[in-house]
């Protein structure tokens, strides 16, 4: 005989109680339905729930990847941009050291090294960020290359500014640099310069970039002018009639700095012109 659960009903009027009996099987079969339903429940809302966590992690790895896709074409645009300046600076470079050869000679040539396009739907941002690091090594030390070449423009320039070049005033040569007979004792002297001659107050201009050191009369070279153009030369102009300068004027080359006269010790008007390298006289012939 199967065993049975009475449920009973008691009212709180006094009516009549009721009995509902249930068997076993029954009770037991509707314990488990209730659990079945219960854990159906739980699986389902946890579903739910994963599956909301799912869609939040994959717009997020949505967002992550466009944002990757955006990245990955801003440093290939970088990328490109750095490789364009890389060989304009690197043909630049090369025209200037060809227009200074052989004097570039001796400076270290920095190599250009351009790839090619990149395929952003392949490539890799850390292969990327190690290119345009690359590239910008490279450009730093093309452009530390351009800086040494501009500064050998420069001295270059500079130099040449400071070479005495061409003749310091109109007229005809009628003594040269060198040995010659004194035209006032006859003795053999050292001639360290040229002498120009040229009416009196034909003018005299500096034949270099430079700076005036002296302006004044001496006994020997009458009214005279010394410029400093650096680089260890020097130029006098001697036994002027005016001077057009001062001491501490800076002179460019054709500027006016005297009038040829008579001055000093001469025996006409003429100018007398010397270069001096390192305090050493040397044959202005070579310069005119």
């Amino acid at each position: 005989m199967s065993r049975r659960f009475t449920l009973m009903y008691i009212p709180d009027s006094g009516k009549q109680v009721r009995r509902l009996l249930i068997s076993h099987r029954l009770l037991v079969s509707a314990l488990v339905a209730v659990l079945l339903c219960t854990a159906l429940l739980g699986y389902v809302v946890a579903d739910y729930f994963r599956l909301q966590l799912d869609q939040e992690q994959f717009n997020q790895l949505l967002v992550e990847n466009s944002e990757q896709r955006q990245q990955l074409g801003q440093m290939s645009r970088d990328l490109n941009g750095l490789r364009h300046e890389m060989i304009v600076l690197a043909e630049s470079d090369a025209r200037v050291r060809e227009a200074l050869s052989p004097t570039t000679e001796n400076l270290v040539t920095v190599p250009v090294g351009i790839g090619g396009a990149i395929d952003t739907s392949t490539a890799d941002m850390t292969e990327l960020q190690k290119q345009i690091n690359s590239l910008r090594l490279a450009i730093d030390l093309r452009r530390e290359s351009q800086e040494e070449v501009r500064n050998l423009l420069n001295d270059k320039h500079s130099l040449a500014s400071a070479t005495p070049d061409g003749w310091p005033t109109k007229g005809w040569l009628t003594s040269y640099f060198g040995m010659r007979s004194s035209p006032y004792t006859g003795r053999r002297k050292m001639h360290e310069g040229l002498d120009i001659a040229a009416n009196t107050g034909t003018l005299v201009t500096a034949t270099a970039d430079g700076v005036v050191v002296k302006a004044t009369t001496e006994p020997g070279f009458g009214k005279v002018v010394m410029i400093d153009h650096g680089y260890g030369y020097r130029t006098i102009f001697g036994h002027n009639s005016k001077l057009l300068v001062k001491a501490g004027t800076r002179i460019r080359r054709g500027d006016r700095i005297a009038e040829v006269g008579n001055t000093g010790r001469s025996t006409g008007s003429h100018l007398h012109y010397e270069v001096r390298l390192n305090g050493v006289p040397i044959d202005p012939r070579k310069l005119l």
